[in-house]
């Protein structure tokens, strides 16, 4: 899955100026989506069929946040205006972390269930965490090399990325053209849409 593209020698389109979604969206776990939990204690195991719960060795809970859910279902149910001859204009949900256990993050995210949308009317069933995620930068290393990598594999323009972090040390990727959004108190619906504002007002000014 990929977002269409932004062409660099193409002025934005009329249907591209009012686009209310950035091409990619980024977050952390840790601290940003779910409970700050260091993932060392393995190994981790889901209890039975809970939803939103993993725990660790010593029953440590892992979990999302209250919002988190929503906002992926949200994603999951939104397209970017598609153009010519590109038909797939979904938005790319990344996830980039530092952690020094990297087979564990992954693993979290394949046991970890995300809650069904409310509604019922679509993802009617509870699915693991990693089937809402398109592109995984999770490894010891600096968030420049995270989306370094990621402009890299997509062609995603860093102003068409939007990054949540808790920690205000990642907004190093702002040099790179990257909308930072911090969130220490992990992220929100109001925080959500609060970057995606920030991002729709740089966006405005570029143009």
């Amino acid at each position: 899955m990929r977002a269409r593209l932004c062409k660099a020698d193409q002025g934005p389109t009329r249907r591209d100026a009012t686009r209310i979604l950035s091409h990619l969206i980024s977050t952390t776990l840790s601290g940003t989506c779910g409970s700050t939990h260091t993932l060392q204690a393995r190994p981790l195991k889901r209890p039975g069929d809970a939803i939103n719960k993993v725990v660790d060795k010593y029953g440590e809970p892992i979990s999302f946040y209250r919002d988190v859910a929503g906002i992926l279902h949200g994603l999951r149910g939104r397209s970017l205006p598609g153009e010519g001859n590109n038909v797939d204009g979904k938005v790319v949900v990344a996830v980039c972390s530092r952690t020094h256990a990297p087979d564990l993050a992954r693993q979290c995210l394949r046991l970890l269930l995300v809650p069904p949308k409310e509604d019922g009317t679509m993802n009617s069933q509870p699915r693991p965490a990693v089937e809402y995620f398109d592109e995984f930068e999770i490894y010891p290393s600096s968030k420049l090399k995270h989306f370094r990598a990621l402009h890299d594999r997509t062609g995603i323009p860093y102003t068409e990325m939007l990054f949540f972090d808790d920690e205000h040390r990642n907004s190093e990727v702002e040099k790179l053209g990257v909308t930072f959004v911090h969130v220490p108190q992990g992220l929100t619906h109001k925080a959500y849409e609060d970057g995606l504002k920030e991002w729709r007002r740089r966006r405005a000014n570029d143009q």
